[in-house]
């Protein structure tokens, strides 16, 4: 069998760089270099494109990732990633996205792979900015009848010139606690949980450094529970897995840090439940139209109500993050699953190209 190009696209303009780096480093210690020729091609935090020279074996940290700059090469020109060291064209058969956050997640790289053609793993436009939308996510499964807990969300501008009422619209239509994000951001950067109004206009000051889009979230007293979704027009659900910070809220340096989180897999769930959450997970992986992967996130009370808390359409690979652990506890080992998703991402390209283009 002839080995598959891939291109392994990492780091990012994003607050969550150094967690792309995390991931990549990962994919390249479980990835069967048998059976791939693999290009690394390192997104500067300034947005500058590297691509080196063909990983043969793995690499032992993320500093041997961070590909350094070649002025006198086409490295640094976004049009010509899919030029060697060489000066000859590299023709993938499948770019592997490894971006988090903005300028990677939310659609924006996923446009330029459709506009080169480029098979890619993951999600689509549509998906991938519907996914990091926390907002246009919600109203969408609002529309859909999913469960979920109440919110309120603003613009900067709307910051900026009604402070007072946006304010009175949390205290009105949520109650104590809330938790500020910003909207178009993951990896819990920029979050904060707020238990009054100094403490909300503090939250919403900080998540504002962020983004321009902001949500405001009803706490709720519940389990944080998580499943895997894989596939295209036909997608398969793992096990559930439990978070369970030691923290108060599962933030950045709980989950890549601190290593105070446990993970519980499988979740100690009753079997209702986890039809309910496989369900919801499926509908909202149909809803955004979604394809590869996704990892669901859901509040389930004592009560044993599910809420949907949000979907992530480029989870993490660290070796602590969740989604190739579910998995690994459903019987798809790492190199597996980097198979499967790489397979997945041809078939869509393939159904693709059965689109006719003219009126004939």
């Amino acid at each position: 069998m002839m080995k598959k190009t891939i291109g392994l696209l990492y780091g990012g303009k994003s607050a969550e760089h150094e967690v792309s780096l995390s991931t990549a480093l990962a994919v390249i210690k479980a990835i069967d270099f048998g059976k791939y020729d693999v290009h690394p091609i390192y997104i500067t935090l300034n947005g500058e494109w590297r691509k080196g020279p063909q990983i043969t074996q793995p690499v032992e940290s993320v500093e041997q990732l961070q590909i350094d700059s070649d002025l006198n090469s086409s490295a640094n020109n976004i049009t010509k990633f899919i030029v060697n060291e060489n000066g000859e064209q590299v023709k993938f058969d499948v770019v592997f996205p490894l971006l988090h956050g903005t300028n990677g997640e939310d659609g924006t790289v996923q446009g330029l792979l459709e506009v080169l053609n480029i098979p890619y793993v993951g999600n689509g436009v549509l998906a991938s900015a519907t996914g990091m939308d926390k907002v246009v996510m919600k109203q969408l499964f609002e529309i859909a009848g999913l469960n979920q807990v109440p919110y309120v969300h603003f613009l900067r501008h709307d910051w900026v010139k009604n402070q007072d009422t946006i304010i009175q619209s949390c205290e009105t239509t949520l109650a104590w606690p809330m938790f500020v994000k910003p909207a178009n951001l993951g990896s819990s950067v920029g979050i904060s949980k707020a238990s009054n109004r100094e403490e909300l206009v503090k939250a919403i000051q900080f998540a504002l450094k962020y983004d321009r889009k902001i949500v405001v979230e009803q706490g709720v007293i519940a389990r944080e529970i998580e499943m895997a979704v894989l596939g295209n027009n036909n997608p398969k659900v793992s096990v559930a897995g439990e978070i369970k910070p030691n923290t108060d809220f599962y933030d950045y340096e709980s989950k890549y840090k601190d290593n105070s989180t446990s993970l519980i897999i499988p979740a100690e769930i009753s079997e209702s439940v986890y039809t309910t959450m496989k369900d919801m997970a499926i509908r909202a992986f149909k809803i955004l139209d979604c394809s590869g992967l996704v990892r669901s996130d859901f509040f389930v009370t004592d009560q044993d109500e599910v809420l949907i808390n949000e979907v992530n359409t480029m989870p993490g690979f660290t070796p602590v993050s969740m989604y190739p652990l579910l998995w690994q506890n459903t019987g798809v080992s790492y190199p597996q699953l980097i198979d499967t998703l790489i397979e997945l991402a041809i078939e869509r390209h393939e159904e693709k190209q059965l689109l006719q283009y003219n009126k004939d």
